[in-house]
This record gives C-alpha cells, sequence and structure tokens, in this order.
C-alpha cells in the first residue's frame, strides 16, 4: 500500500509521499514515488503514485523518455500548455499502460491499477492539482478540496481536515503533514517512512525544496511522540461521561 498527499497552500503546495511497497508480509521493499520535472521559469510538475509498482513505473518511464526525446513529444509533459494538458496526457498515459498488460496477462484489470496526483504550475497559468484514475478520466482541487490523498488515506484525512488553513506557512504545512502520516504509519504496516517531501513555492516555477525523512529523523520523532502526548492529554480534559445523564 502507499499513502501520498497534495495540499494547496495560498502560497504554494506541498506534496508528500511514503516509499513502502509489499507483495505480503515477506516482501517488502522501498521505492521512491514521487517524480518532479521542471524547466526553470517555465514549469515545475510533481507526480506522486499509488497502486501496482510495474504499471506506476513503466507510466513514469514513458513519461520520462517522451520528456528526452523531442520526436516522441506528442506532446510531452515538458512542452504541454497547461496543467490541464499535463493532467490529461498523464491520465492517457495511465489508460493505456493499464490496457496493455491487462490484454497481455492477467485479465483481473484491478491487478494492474494505480491512481496518481499530478500537480504544479505551467508559465502564467495558475497552481493546480489532479487526480488520475486508473481510466485516465481526473478531478481536480479546489477551494473545497483543497488537498488529495491516494493509497491507505482514512487514518490520515480526519487530521487533515481538522487542522488544514490555506494561509498555514510551509513549515506548518509539513508538520501537519508528519502527523498525518503519523498516525497512517501506526495504523496500517503498509505505510512506512522514508518520507519524499517536495515544496513548491507559488509562481517560482522550478522545482522548490526536496528532501527525505527517515524514520530516525529526530524532528518526526519529537512529532510522533508529541502527537500522542497531546492526543492523551486532550483526552482527559474532555467532560466524563455520566449514566445519571442518560
Amino acid at each position: 500500500m502507499t499513502y501520498c498527499v497534495g495540499l494547496c497552500l495560498n502560497h504554494g503546495m506541498v506534496f508528500m509521499s511514503d516509499t513502502r511497497t509489499n507483495a505480503g508480509v515477506d516482501n517488502i521493499s522501498t521505492f521512491k514515488k514521487m517524480s518532479t520535472w521542471d524547466i526553470p521559469g517555465e514549469r515545475s510538475i510533481t507526480i506522486m503514485s499509488a497502486g501496482n509498482l510495474a504499471t506506476t513505473q513503466a507510466v513514469i518511464s514513458i513519461l520520462e523518455e517522451r520528456s528526452k526525446e523531442v520526436a516522441d513529444r506528442d506532446p510531452d509533459i515538458l512542452s504541454a500548455k497547461s496543467m490541464f494538458q499535463v493532467a490529461t496526457l498523464v491520465g492517457r498515459t495511465l489508460k493505456e499502460v493499464i490496457a496493455a498488460n491487462a490484454q497481455a496477462g492477467q485479465r483481473a484489470d484491478s491487478a494492474f491499477n494505480a491512481t496518481l496526483l499530478v500537480g504544479g504550475q505551467v508559465g502564467d497559468g495558475e497552481m493546480r492539482l489532479f487526480l488520475i484514475y486508473p481510466e485516465g478520466n481526473f478531478i481536480e482541487a479546489g477551494a473545497d478540496t483543497p488537498f488529495f490523498q491516494i493509497g491507505e488515506t482514512k487514518y490520515g484525512r480526519p487530521i487533515i481536515l481538522r487542522a488544514y488553513e490555506p494561509d498555514m506557512s510551509f513549515e506548518e504545512a509539513i508538520k501537519l503533514l508528519l502527523v498525518s502520516f503519523d498516525s497512517t504509519i501506526k495504523a496500517n504496516l503498509s505505510v512506512s517512512p522514508p518520507l519524499d517531501v517536495h515544496v513548491y513555492r507559488k509562481d517560482s516555477l522550478k522545482t522548490g525544496r526536496t528532501f527525505r525523512i527517515n524514520a530516525d529523523d529526530p524532528y518526526f520523532q519529537t512529532i510522533s511522540n508529541g502527537w500522542g502526548v497531546a492526543l492523551r492529554e486532550a483526552f482527559t480534559r474532555l467532560p466524563d461521561f455520566s449514566f445519571d445523564d442518560h
């Protein structure tokens, strides 16, 4: 399983993904699930993936190859004129890879399924974030839904919903996402550090700060331990239930 989050802020976007993949309890590996492309001053694009590893790696490899070979651009993500065109191209590529695998091998289409998050900015267009489904279609984040998750979403979602503010700083957003990831990691063994992070600043049109947070990172440990203590303290401050009132 996987957990990836793309978060839109007033002044930029924060992307975070875990790196664990597994095909059973005795077959656990670490793979990068976040990829970035940019032409400084022109565009910055980030893609995160969840689902069948062979499918997602094939999609990323095709996009990467097309971005290098001019003759294969039709267009590619580095020549598409808008983020909508980027999302359309990525969705079409994902659909083609899934269809090709399903026809060549297993008949269970779900075995090859994957979902992608695509975010970034092209030229003078707005920052945009898309959730792309295995069928190749997609939806876009907006004011009512300013973030998307893929993979194991249920454990970390309530935390983001309760604490997210569009004008929060990048540092606050990373803290919020680390709490969300910590809750997911503690509830599901299929999600695990290291965690990859990309911070994109609005209108910079280039890849921003990218870094990896390991399980033994001191700040991550502080967040993990502090969140547990804070939850217990908040619980004790809530009024006790009384049978006499019911």
